[in-house]
C-alpha cells in the first residue's frame, strides 16, 4: 500500500503549513520588517538532495523575490554539520534525517522541525556478504555488526533485535561511518552492516550483498525539514512557499523517476543503475508535522537515552513547529 498521502491532504498541509495562510492574509500579523518592505535573507543549508535540486531550478528565488526575500545557500557534507550551523546561528533551513535532530535538541539547539517526508522503511536494511552463513535477524547473535552510531540505522537494529527476540548486547556493534563500513564489509572483518541508500544500493550492485532485512514493519525512516523556532515563527510565508516548491519536486520526482535518478546519480558520483535502485524503492510524499510523527522521534530519543548516547532527556515536543495544533 502507497504511503503517499492523498492529494488533497497535500493541499491541506501547504495551505495550512505553519499558520501561513493566516498569517499572509492578515496585514496584522505579518513581521514589521514585511509591512514596510524591508528585505530579508533565507539561508539554507542543503545536502546533495531536494533542496540541491531545487536550488539549480532556481524557483525558490522567484517565488520568493516579490516578498523581497534573498537566498544564500551553503552545502554541507551531513545533517549533524547542518544543525550545528542552525545551533550557532548560520542557516536557517535545512533537511535532516531521524537521528541528528535528537542530540542536536540534546545540546540546546533552536530546532523546529517543519515538515517530513512519508516513511521510507524499505530505503535502510541490514546487508551481509553474498556468502555469508547468516540468513535471518536471529543469526546476528553474536556477530559483528557495524553502523554509524547514533544514527537512523543504529535506532533500526536496536528495534529490529528486539522484535527477533534479541537484545542489543546480543550482537558486537563496531561504529563505523559508512565509507569505512563499506570498506570492513568488503575486508570481512565485520559480519554484517546496517546501512541506508545510497550506500545499501551500492553494496548491493557492487558488491553482492545479500540483504537480510530492511526497516519494514520496524521503524519509518523518516527525512525531515527543520527551521529554527526563531525564523519559523518570524517568517511563516517563507517557510510554506520552501516546503511548497519541496513538495513540487517530490511530486515530479514520483511522476519523472529515470530523470531524477539521473540528477541524484551526477549529484551524488554514482552510477545511474545505482541511483535507479534508490529511487525505484523510494516512496514519495511531504507531511505536516504531526504530534504522531513527534512521537515517533520521542521514541528514538528515549532510545539512545537507554543506550547512554544522550545526557539527558529530551522533550521531542519543544521542537514541534509554532502552529502544531
Amino acid at each position: 500500500m502507497s504511503l503517499v498521502k492523498p492529494s488533497h491532504d497535500r493541499r491541506t498541509f501547504l495551505k495550512h503549513s505553519l499558520g501561513a495562510a493566516a498569517a499572509v492574509v492578515s496585514s496584522a500579523v505579518v513581521p514589521a520588517a514585511f509591512a514596510q518592505g524591508s528585505s530579508r535573507v533565507l539561508r539554507i543549508g542543503n545536502q546533495k538532495g531536494y533542496l540541491t535540486l531545487l536550488k539549480a531550478r532556481g524557483t525558490l528565488e522567484k517565488r520568493l523575490a516579490p516578498l523581497n526575500v534573498s537566498v544564500s545557500w551553503t552545502e554541507f557534507a551531513a545533517g549533524p554539520v547542518q544543525l550545528e550551523a542552525l545551533n550557532v546561528g548560520s542557516i536557517d533551513f535545512g533537511d535532516v534525517g531521524e537521528a541528528p535532530p535528537i542530540f542536536a535538541q540534546a545540546a540546546g539547539a533552536p530546532l523546529a522541525y517543519v515538515a517530513a517526508t512519508v516513511t521510507r522503511p524499505q530505503s535502510e536494511a541490514v546487508l551481509v556478504p553474498p556468502q555469508s552463513a547468516i540468513r535471518t535477524v536471529k543469526d546476528l547473535k553474536g556477530k559483528r555488526v557495524a553502523f554509524n552510531k547514533g544514527s537512523n540505522v543504529h535506532y533500526f537494529l536496536v528495534k529490529l533485535l528486539r522484535q527477533h527476540g534479541l537484545r542489543y548486547s546480543d550482537v558486537n556493534p563496531v561504529f563505523l561511518a559508512p565509507a569505512d563500513a563499506r570498506a570492513a564489509f568488503e575486508r570481512a572483518s565485520i559480519d554484517a552492516w546496517v546501512i541506508w541508500d545510497p550506500f545499501f544500493a551500492a553494496a548491493e550492485k557492487s558488491l553482492g550483498a545479500r540483504l537480510i532485512a530492511d526497516a519494514s514493519g520496524v521503524v519509518g525512516n523518516r527525512a525531515f525539514y527543520f527551521s529554527s523556532q526563531p525564523y519559523a515563527a518570524k517568517n511563516p510565508d517563507v517557510i510554506r512557499i520552501l516546503i511548497e516548491e519541496l513538495d513540487k519536486i517530490d511530486r515530479w520526482g514520483k511522476q519523472n523517476k529515470d530523470q531524477l535518478a539521473s540528477e541524484l546519480a551526477q549529484l551524488w558520483g554514482l552510477p545511474k543503475p545505482v541511483v535507479d535502485v534508490v529511487v525505484g524503492r523510494q516512496q514519495f510524499g511531504t507531511e505536516p508535522i504531526t504530534r504522531a510523527i513527534l512521537a515517533e522521534q520521542q521514541q528514538i530519543a528515549d532510545t539512545f537515552l537507554d543506550l547512554g548516547l544522550l545526557p539527558k532527556h529530551i522533550d521531542v515536543s519543544k521542537a514541534a513547529p509554532p502552529n502544531l495544533a
